[in-house]
């Protein structure tokens, strides 16, 4: 299990937030971790990897796509990602990596919001697209995988667990 986080803000969102909001899901991956931040920087995404499929650091995350238009933070197996791997290869997609995180961001490319329909397995990610300055967040569809978020004042935050959450200033934590 990985362990997710990011933040969307109309301002510039403090990367510094994302950091703590990962490190406080290190037992989601003992592996590794990973913080990206857009160029304006009102998207900050982060990570915490379990590596189990690709061990290689080329499959880090968050994964930035070849055109770096695409970002994703990704936690989950698709379980069918060897078809859909083969199947967007036939289409001419060439892989840097051998494990399913890529597969989620090539197939989001080649098929938009249908991808959900193609994975076959446990998820939750974020994807954001440079280009069209839009993040696109998912998970499965009896959600295996967790998917926690927040809106509020101008600022959408998202995270694997709820404790992440609550180290953002201004969060209430009564429920």
């Amino acid at each position: 299990m990985c362990g997710i986080a990011g933040i969307v803000g109309q301002s510039p969102v403090n990367g510094d937030a994302v950091r703590a909001m990962t490190d406080l899901m290190v037992h989601r991956g003992p592996d590794g971790e990973g913080l990206w931040q857009s160029t304006d920087g009102r998207t900050c995404l982060g990570h915490r990897r379990l590596a189990v499929l690709d061990l290689h650091d080329r499959a880090a995350q968050p994964m930035t796509s070849v055109d770096e238009d695409l970002v994703l933070t990704y936690n989950g197996e698709i379980y069918n990602y060897l078809e859909l791997k083969s199947r967007l290869e036939a289409e001419g997609v060439i892989f840097r990596t051998s494990g399913d995180t890529e597969v989620v961001l090539e197939a989001y490319r080649a098929w938009g919001e249908d991808c959900l329909g193609e994975f076959n397995g446990m998820f939750a990610f974020a994807i954001y697209d440079r280009r069209q300055n839009r993040l696109f967040c998912a998970r499965d569809r009896f959600g295996e995988k967790p998917f926690l978020f927040l809106e509020q004042d101008g600022v959408f935050a998202f995270a694997s667990e709820y404790k992440a959450l609550f180290v953002l200033a201004g969060v209430d934590v009564d429920i």
